[in-house]
């Protein structure tokens, strides 16, 4: 028997157990260890009862991100065991009679009672498909959170704005209060307000353009240009800083003035 590598995924799980799904039919305790492995098989031995079964690798899927129980191992087919090894499961149909001429069969299948009863779903089962719900679920918030980043970080404020003054443009992170006056001229007014963390903000209004700018900084002499506002106090313009953040989420969190 040539021996050959485990794959990666199943390689780094070294002696930890892991479950399968969907469990093997046949077989109670679902908890196994990897052996070895040639290249069309591999090893594995159950954890309680010591059962050493070979499974085609073509049978084996992913391995979970989370290992809260207990890791998890997929498998692309439903799995049997009989006679010693494992197989595909067969689900068996039993096909009825049909019904005599003019009649119409009725059957209701007995509820199962007692030893009888068939448990369709072992509790490791239900803790297995409860455990990939929730990676799952894990995986789309995940995901979203993603894209509100990237959304944060590329798409321009949503502000539709048309006003056609929009000389706000020509303005930068490093321009100071000298710098917006001599592009946009004198003010109509100029309110300041200290903020958190000793943080300064001047705002410096323009009503005929139809916009505000605004400056932040340390002090008086640090105040530099962060953005412009509309007359709803809306974010029409904000500038990259230079750590690379953009201002806009400091413009969205101050309150008029």
């Amino acid at each position: 028997m040539s021996v050959a590598p485990l794959p990666p995924q199943y390689a780094q799980l070294g002696e930890r157990p892991f479950s399968f799904y969907p469990a093997i039919f046949g077989i109670e305790h679902n908890e196994w260890r990897f052996g070895r492995a040639t290249w069309s098989e591999i090893e594995v031995r159950n954890a309680k009862s010591g059962l050493d079964l070979w499974i085609p690798r073509r049978f084996f899927g992913e391995v979970s991100p989370v290992a809260d129980p207990v890791v998890i191992v997929g498998l692309t087919k439903e799995l049997e065991f009989r006679a010693g090894a494992v197989w595909p499961r067969q689900k068996r149909v039993i096909e009825m009679p049909p019904a005599p001429a003019g009649e119409t069969a009725a059957f209701t299948p007995p509820a199962p009672t007692g030893a009888g009863a068939i448990r369709l779903e072992s509790p490791a089962e239900q803790r297995v498909g409860r455990l990939i719900l929730a990676t799952l679920a894990v995986l789309a918030v995940a995901l979203f959170a993603l894209v509100l980043v990237t959304r944060e970080k590329t798409v321009v404020p949503r502000v539709s704005y048309t006003n056609r003054d929009q000389a706000f443009l020509e303005l930068r992170y490093q321009d100071d209060y000298h710098a917006v006056i001599h592009r946009l001229g004198q003010p109509a007014s100029v309110r300041e307000r200290m903020g958190s963390a000793e943080i300064q903000y001047r705002v410096l209004d323009y009503p005929a353009r139809g916009y505000s700018v605004v400056l932040m900084g340390g002090d008086k002499d640090s105040l530099r240009y962060i953005g412009a506002m509309d007359r709803e106090w809306n974010v029409i313009h904000f500038v990259q800083r230079p750590d690379g953040r953009d201002t806009a989420p400091l413009l969205r969190s101050l309150r008029r003035f």
